[in-house]
């Protein structure tokens, strides 16, 4: 388990929040941030605690030992850059052309969502997570290290040591991490692929999450089509 951080998070819609809380419960200090001032988030905060405050993108960033970005992907690009130098970045995103606009090299699948937000950080080393499990699940699977019923979350990234770091918070909050691989192997579970979403609803239904193990995740990664070979 890693030691107690702050977290900084760009972002706090339902996995942002959701993440916050996690955090909070597992004895860390939050600094929240979204695109609509930290005086909108001053509920949250009431909600999480002493533990939790809220600052601008850039001072969420700067105080974060480790940052999680989970804006839509359309603002990427106002992700800052200077202050994530040097630093662990958990990307959820998810590209959702009716939502994002259509990018070209998302539609042609020359890249991943996640190497784009590395791409925009050159400085940082970018993780790709919680982009494949839904806000409640993510809230309410979470169990005790060693638990029988703990489930994984799937992690993938360019930099061993990053991705270390990452394992190391997703169990403080609850979670294995299984690793895909490079960020270019993220789009295995990205949006509408087997690993996605249902992976904790494997009956499909979403009121009745179950634990997902390494194994049950490797099934779910070995069946992802890319978009232009889908029906």
């Amino acid at each position: 388990m890693t030691e107690n951080i702050t977290l900084g998070l760009i972002g706090a819609g339902n996995i942002g929040s959701t993440v916050a809380r996690l955090a909070v419960d597992a004895g860390h200090d939050v600094v929240l941030s979204n695109s609509r001032g930290p005086e909108t988030l001053s509920d949250l905060v009431a909600e999480l605690g002493p533990q939790a405050r809220a600052a601008t993108s850039a001072e969420a960033a700067a105080a974060g030992d480790i940052v999680v970005v989970t804006v839509p992907l359309k603002a990427y690009r106002d992700v800052p850059v200077e202050p994530l130098a040097g630093k662990v970045v958990i990307d959820t995103n998810n590209y959702y052309p009716e939502r994002d606009g259509h990018i070209a090299e998302l539609d042609d699948e020359s890249t991943t969502t996640s190497e784009l937000l590395q791409a925009h950080l050159p400085t940082s080393e970018v993780v790709k997570g919680f982009n494949n499990i839904y806000f409640e699940h993510l809230r309410t699977l979470a169990r005790p290290s060693g638990a029988p019923d703990r489930s994984a979350l799937l992690i993938a990234g360019d930099d061993a040591e990053a991705k270390q770091t990452a394992a190391a918070f997703l169990d403080s909050l609850g979670y294995d991490a299984h690793d895909v691989g490079p960020l270019a192997e993220g789009w295995r579970y990205q949006r509408d692929t087997a690993a996605y979403a249902g992976a904790y609803a494997p009956d499909g239904d979403f009121s009745n999450p179950r634990p997902a193990t390494p194994e049950h995740l490797d099934r779910l990664l070995a069946q992802a089509q890319r978009y232009r070979d889908m029906d």
